[in-house]
């Protein structure tokens, strides 16, 4: 097992890395840009070593630096968290080459499921049901072919990256051009690869997704699924699990195909399966996620699981000691991200308390919130018996949370939890277009 690990990363992932290792006897360095000198995971944590100045560029994506500062701390490995390095295989394989464990899967990995479309392909060879669709497009023209073929509405996808860039719908094929340079630029700026490809737009569907642990033995054991249509600009607001209206046979199937994914890409640490599921229950595989996911947290309350704790394991070369039918569901979880609406301080705060209510973040009264980074604050989880004791305590639970000094979309949440469409579970990912952004 590691004696010390370099967390790679800033705000409430850092932190909730940092206190996995406290409880593993784990040494802890945390790193932090000059905007982050006084952020609440760098004082946590057993060392602290500036990377540079506030952008990201010059700090949390430094990999040079970042590298060095593990070394320079004596830091056996290092864990990415979510977003900034967690998916760059260029950094799994600086690590690699200079003796530093990666918490997470292999370099070679995290570049095959990375790119959209050999995984797509990948995931065909496997037998997993994917969203019909094309390879890379070399052009326009080439598009607008297959658009035709396919019928629109189409989504123009980059193959590279994540975080709703690169991705634009297209009604008609008046729209086809603009959208394609559009997503291929952004996608360029963004990844820097522009490479797109084609895909059916499926509406309406949800947006379903199953986390999995794998171990070096090739075991592989699933979590569960998370229910993530609520979206805004392909960013999730609120993710629960168990699906609300999931039948127990497509769980099943879901399941089944999540790990035959995981098996077909050798895949070992956490990752995460995602599909979209249609109205006649048919289900189409649209991406693997490398790495941690921001919503691990309801998956861990109904499991009993340590996800974070595990990919640490994992990367340590300790097997799995549960498997797939040691997995049992219990009750409901939901999480709402908070999100700030603007930069500034922190002037008051109250976070709430009670049975299974966690609010994971890096608030603290006093402390500032730059401009620089995801406007992501904090996640209030909260689990109980039921759905409908869920929403109840989620409700109770967010009147309660006060953050004064920096606007948040606290109401907005509430005005969802409040919805009746949203109660009943059977919701799409074109919920919040419906209710007018």
């Amino acid at each position: 097992m590691f004696s010390k690990i370099l967390v790679a990363n800033r705000g409430e992932i850092a932190i909730r890395i940092i206190r996995a290792c406290k409880e593993m006897g784990i040494s802890t360095v945390a790193i932090h840009s000059q905007a982050d000198t006084e952020a609440l995971h760098v004082a946590l944590a057993d060392q602290h070593v500036c990377v540079g100045g506030p952008a990201t560029a010059d700090s949390y994506l430094n990999q040079q630096n970042i590298l060095s500062a593990a070394l320079s701390t004596g830091a056996q490995a290092i864990h990415p968290g979510y977003g900034f390095l967690s998916e760059n295989p260029d950094f799994a394989d600086l690590c690699k080459r200079h003796g530093v464990a990666f918490i997470g899967p292999d370099a070679e990995i995290i570049r095959r499921m990375g790119d959209k479309d050999a995984a797509r392909r990948l995931m065909r060879q496997a037998g997993v049901p994917t969203v019909p669709g094309t390879g890379i497009l070399a052009n326009v023209e080439e598009a607008r072919q297959a658009a035709r073929q396919i019928g629109y509405p189409v989504l123009i996808k980059a193959t590279a990256g994540g975080g709703g860039k690169g991705i634009r719908l297209v009604r008609d094929e008046a729209d086809l051009e603009t959208a394609f340079l559009t997503a291929s630029g952004e996608a360029e700026k963004a990844f820097g690869n522009g490479d797109v490809y084609l895909e059916k737009f499926l509406l309406p569907v949800k947006h379903i997704e199953v986390q999995l642990l794998a171990d070096e033995k090739g075991q592989v054991v699933c979590l569960g699924e998370r229910e993530c249509s609520i979206q805004k600009n392909n960013q999730k607001l609120i993710e629960e699990t168990p699906c609300p209206v999931i039948t127990p046979q497509v769980r099943a199937a879901m399941t089944q195909a999540a790990a035959k994914a995981a098996k077909a890409a050798g895949y070992v640490n956490a990752g995460t399966v995602e599909f979209l599921l249609d109205s006649q229950n048919r289900f189409y595989f649209i991406e693997m996620n490398t790495r941690l996911q921001v919503e691990h947290a309801i998956t861990e309350q109904v499991t009993g699981v340590d996800i974070v704790k595990w990919m640490i394991r994992i990367a340590a070369g300790i097997p799995l000691d549960f498997s797939q039918e040691d997995i049992q569901l219990r009750g409901a979880s939901i999480e709402c991200r908070i999100n700030a609406l603007g930069c500034g301080r922190v002037d008051f705060l109250h976070i709430p308390g009670g049975p299974w209510v966690r609010f994971d973040t890096a608030l603290y009264q006093g402390c500032q919130i730059p401009p620089y980074y995801d406007p992501m604050i904090g996640k209030m989880v909260v689990s109980s018996n039921t759905r409908e004791e869920t929403i109840r305590k989620m409700e109770s639970a967010m009147c309660e949370l006060v953050i004064q000094g920096v606007p948040t979309n606290i109401d907005r949440q509430l005005d969802i939890l409040n919805d009746p469409l949203f109660r009943s579970g059977n919701y799409h990912t074109d919920f919040i277009q419906k209710r007018g952004g």
